[in-house]
């Protein structure tokens, strides 16, 4: 189910209801100041936004509109970006970025187990 990366904000906010920023950040594993800017729109580095998928019970896939990635292999690396507090990308050229990095690691994971 692909949901778009636009969502994270209003499904953070939704969940975290009535509770404060700081009581929503310290059970995402954040700073209340990330959360808060991450709430107001601004794109996460890749640690966070795992962080935030697993806090909201979500697939990162439904957010990045990928399907049939599948798990991670042992003998391949986890790969991780960091994109700035500031809006330095767009969205689009955000989430283009997560899918090539992500079909980066299906087609390393591909070789790996071709050659055993």
């Amino acid at each position: 189910m692909n949901i778009g990366i636009d969502e994270l904000a209003r499904l953070m906010v939704a969940k975290r209801s009535t509770r404060g920023v700081r009581a929503a950040a310290a059970d995402v594993g954040v700073s209340p100041a990330t959360y808060s800017r991450i709430e107001n729109g601004h794109m996460p580095d890749l640690a966070t936004f795992a962080k935030i998928c697993r806090w909201l019970e979500r697939d990162p896939n439904d957010f990045l509109g990928i399907e049939g990635v599948g798990s991670t292999s042992p003998k391949v690396e986890p790969a991780q970006v960091h994109l700035r507090k500031k809006k330095t990308v767009s969205q689009e050229t955000a989430e283009s970025l997560g899918a090539l990095i992500l079909a980066v690691q299906a087609a390393a994971r591909a070789h790996n187990e071709m050659l055993g």
